[in-house]
């Protein structure tokens, strides 16, 4: 019945090391051979995750796809073909990173292949460390640099996820009616261009595949998967979602991401 699985990357199909465990590796490959893709939908971009498409075989292949910025761009993951992008003006980007110039945030601004981060904090300094994250930590606090550079998305980051969304109603007058605003990791505020989140991904690559959508499976754990959730023919939150999103889901795992959130999917609906 299920044809193709979107699933979350960081907190969901990854455990807390950030790597891929054997059981969710052997389980996807499985899962392949009958014929179900299984797709990436990452807020990250797609350059930041070419190991982790190697170690599940999907790494430069035809036919194989990720959802990445949160949907604002669909590759196929043969030399990594651009097939949809839609990024945030220059313009929209600057007049948020200025306000976050004025918060308790580090910044992280991600064109197509890169990212910047600014005003780096001792918690992020710690996670990109950790995850072994390829950005440029950035000096000076000024983007005119990227004025004719496709800009994917730019986000805050505080472990005060709390102090995060009390910024939202006073950008109001800033991302209203332009940006899509969402959460992820427990630690990031994101902002994508209106219309963009992986709900719409999810769409555009089923319907790019002939898939209906209610043949899809979608996987998540926070805010911004909330999108793909609520599409999916079957929506699943890893055991340890924030609470919102597992109210929103049909279906919460017994295991965490540390157990193979996504083997567990693929023992119960595909094998």
């Amino acid at each position: 019945m299920y044809k193709l699985i979107a699933s979350d990357m960081d907190e969901t199909l990854l455990n807390d090391d950030h790597e891929i465990c054997q059981r969710n590796i052997d389980l996807i490959l499985k899962a392949k051979q009958k014929g179900v893709k299984f797709v990436p939908a990452t807020g990250r971009g797609y350059m930041s995750i070419q190991q982790d498409l190697k170690l599940l075989n999907l790494y430069d292949e035809v036919g194989e796809y990720v959802i990445s910025f949160n949907g604002g761009a669909l590759t196929e993951n043969k030399n990594n073909r651009m097939m949809f992008f839609d990024g945030l003006s220059f313009e929209k980007t600057k007049e948020i990173f200025e306000f976050g110039l004025n918060c308790d945030v580090c910044q992280h601004v991600y064109t197509q292949d890169k990212v910047y981060v600014f005003n780096l904090s001792e918690s992020e300094a710690q996670r990109i460390k950790h995850q072994k994250v390829e950005c440029e930590i950035m000096s000076e606090n000024s983007i005119d640099f990227l004025k004719d550079t496709p800009i994917s998305k730019i986000l805050f980051q505080n472990t005060d996820v709390p102090y995060l969304m009390s910024l939202e109603p006073k950008m109001k007058h800033i991302w209203e009616g332009e940006c899509a605003v969402s959460y992820s990791s427990n630690r990031y505020m994101e902002f994508n261009k209106i219309g963009v989140d992986k709900g719409a991904g999810l769409k555009h690559l089923a319907d790019l595949l002939g898939i209906d959508i209610s043949e899809t499976i979608a996987v998540g754990d926070n805010y911004n998967d909330m999108p793909m959730l609520e599409v999916a023919g079957l929506s699943v939150a890893a055991r340890n979602a924030v609470d919102d999103v597992k109210k929103a889901c049909d279906v919460v795992t017994d295991a965490d991401n540390n157990e193979g959130v996504i083997a567990e999917i693929i023992e119960r609906f595909i094998l």
